[in-house]
């Protein structure tokens, strides 16, 4: 920490809104998941198609819990014009009209892995720490200060860089994977950043004192350790061997 940092944080003045984004943004670079061993493994075509297959199906707990959370954060707030830009985010994920949604890419994705859908929607194979994760995200959001719940979204700056990996990186590695799988990844390389761009202006303006600010950075430290220990759960089962009782258990 430098002198200025240490001046700040000792009389506990709020940082400027530079510093407050930088702040932010120095999380990602520490914390986001692009940095764990499991991931850098799918990306690098070091998994088996049933590996794959149970990262596609507990990754599908998260995307289904998107928009409950969103719809949570929505029933807290009187301010209609953060209702009317954060519904966006649910019509990503459930659709809207002809436009299918997210959720059901995440399915096109696990319907071309081999996977049974209804198996996939049950959640039935799913980790326990991955349903714990995600339920945890989930209650964040629902008992925090309303712009600390938003401030857990914010891991959506660092999402584009992962998704482009991603993309590049399986459809290289699997011959099980193809262009129309990935289109969940490539539709959110223009969706993420225009709620990450939204998100982060409506902290920035609404984060008034230190406290709040070093909570919303909290809060991304949260979000970081949400989606960190989802790959921990994964590596401990499905490279390591540790399937707990009544999870997936691969047969690809």
């Amino acid at each position: 920490m430098n002198e200025i940092a240490r001046t700040i944080a000792a009389t506990g003045e709020p940082m400027g809104p530079a510093e407050f984004e930088l702040a932010i943004r120095a999380v990602g670079a520490e914390r986001y998941h692009d940095k764990h061993a499991f991931h850098k493994l799918l990306h690098g075509g070091k998994l088996n198609k049933g590996q794959v297959q149970a990262w596609a199906l507990n990754r599908y707990c998260y995307q289904a819990a998107v928009p409950r959370k969103d719809a949570a954060l929505m029933s807290r707030t009187h301010d209609r014009e953060l209702r009317r830009e954060w519904i966006h985010r649910i019509h990503d994920h459930d659709g809207l009209g002809e436009e299918q949604g997210g959720i059901e890419r995440w399915l096109v994705l696990t319907d071309a892995l081999g996977l049974d859908r209804d198996y996939v929607i049950s959640m039935e194979g799913a980790l326990p720490a991955t349903r714990f994760a995600v339920e945890a995200y989930v209650r964040f959001v629902v008992e925090q200060p309303l712009t600390v719940a938003v401030a857990s979204s914010l891991t959506e700056l660092f999402a584009p860089s992962i998704h482009r990996e991603r993309i590049a990186g399986m459809l290289q590695s699997y011959r099980f994977v193809n262009e129309e799988v990935m289109a969940y990844f490539k539709r959110r390389l223009s969706q993420a950043p225009r709620d990450a761009d939204f998100a982060l202006a409506y902290v920035k303006r609404t984060a008034a004192t230190r406290s709040e600010q070093e909570a919303c950075v909290d809060a991304v430290r949260f979000k970081c350790n949400t989606l960190w220990v989802q790959l921990d759960a994964l590596q401990h089962a499905y490279v390591e061997g540790n399937v707990p009782p009544g999870a997936f258990r691969p047969t690809a």
